[in-house]
């Protein structure tokens, strides 16, 4: 059960502190700055995340090529390279694309 409704998108969300947390990406908030860059996150953990790259922490591996990653979302797109994945589909050509970036571009 989803009670709490994004007014914007009308995305669902089990507890009123996720929606909160949601309506940063509405608003653009960022009230969580790093100390050591000045760069701002919309939540916490996306604060603690970038503050373990600083740090040259690369926990997420590459079982394929052994590179390193911060965070585990940024190793699942790495992995399209090895992979071929492309799901990301141009509207209007048949391109796809392996990530949301490069089809921006295209």
């Amino acid at each position: 059960e989803r009670p709490f409704a994004c007014p914007h998108c009308a995305r669902g969300f089990a507890h009123k502190e996720h929606l909160l947390r949601h309506l940063r990406v509405h608003t653009g908030e960022r009230p969580f700055p790093c100390a050591q860059c000045g760069r701002c996150f919309s939540s916490r953990p996306n604060l603690i995340a970038h503050a373990k790259a600083h740090a040259g922490a690369r926990p997420f591996a590459c079982e394929q090529c052994g590179r390193g990653f911060s965070r585990k979302s940024h190793l699942a797109r790495h992995q399209a390279v090895h992979t071929g994945t492309r799901p990301h589909a141009c509207t209007q050509c048949p391109k796809r694309f392996s990530s949301k970036t490069n089809l921006a571009r295209h």
